[in-house]
């Protein structure tokens, strides 16, 4: 779907913000996309910040872009609360727009990953479980949800490749579902190849079924620590807002042609 120019909401009024979560039946995941949503909004008080989920709990982003047009906005950029690219940004955010009619200019901002400060954020949760950055005796596991889309198993897999650079001794991507190997294979393979210490760094936005079937296996199988999910840790907040910037740059280019 073509991302049109932007019009704002009225003379000196701010194109809202919509994230799109993947949403959860765990009432943690909710809970901590709404504190990452706050953080956001301390970032840039001047935002209008809606937060709606794809499943599972409300409010739907319909509803919420609905919401909008009926208090007279014009436009909004919908911004997806993924970690990479794949089929909920392929495919459930283009559908979300169509469903919102013509009502809003809308605006598809990038997922969030990948990116250089999620890669800041992932080193915070590890320092938060007692693993120093960049340890050279250290190979870390990068557990990330899995898809079955190639593509967005491939991007993991590059980001172990760049992250590795950082100073540890390894790293190695692994996934929860749909591929393999999962965090306990790998953890496992690992420890019996030798490696001294091996953690596990949870590319997870919220915490869920995937955070806590990652972080009992890797357990099992012999990881030193594992991290909780990068939530409303800085860094993601400030690349919310830079995605959402992004966006709003990229239509004013597209006016301006």
């Amino acid at each position: 779907m073509r991302n049109p120019p932007l019009t704002r909401p009225g003379p000196g009024g701010v194109t809202p913000l919509v994230a799109v979560a993947h949403g959860s039946r765990d009432p943690r995941a909710a809970a901590t996309v709404t504190r990452l949503m706050d953080a956001v909004r301390v970032l840039r008080p001047d935002v209008p910040v809606h937060t709606s989920f794809l499943d599972h709990c409300p409010p739907a982003p319909v509803p919420v872009l609905d919401g909008i047009a009926a208090a007279g906005g014009t436009s909004a950029v919908v911004l997806p609360l993924l970690l990479t690219s794949a089929f909920h940004s392929k495919c459930d955010i283009p559908a979300v727009l169509r469903a919102a009619g013509a009502r809003l200019v809308l605006r598809t901002a990038g997922t969030l990953g990948p990116h250089p400060l999620l890669t800041a954020a992932l080193e915070r949760r590890l320092a938060g479980v007692g693993v120093e950055p960049g340890d050279p005796d250290t190979v870390v596991v990068l557990a990330a949800a899995g898809s079955s889309d190639p593509a967005a198993n491939a991007t993991i897999a590059g980001l172990a490749r760049e992250w590795r650079t950082r100073g540890w001794r390894g790293v190695v991507p692994a996934y929860a579902s749909a591929t393999r190997p999962s965090p306990g294979e790998a953890v496992a393979a690992l420890r019996d190849a030798g490696v001294p210490r091996v953690v596990v760094a949870s590319y997870f936005l919220a915490p869920g079924f995937f955070t806590d079937k990652v972080r009992d296996e890797a357990l099992v199988a012999g990881a030193a620590a594992v991290s909780p999910a990068l939530g409303d840790a800085p860094e993601v907040a400030e690349l919310v807002v830079h995605r959402y910037e992004e966006a709003l740059a990229e239509a004013e280019a597209a006016a301006a042609v």
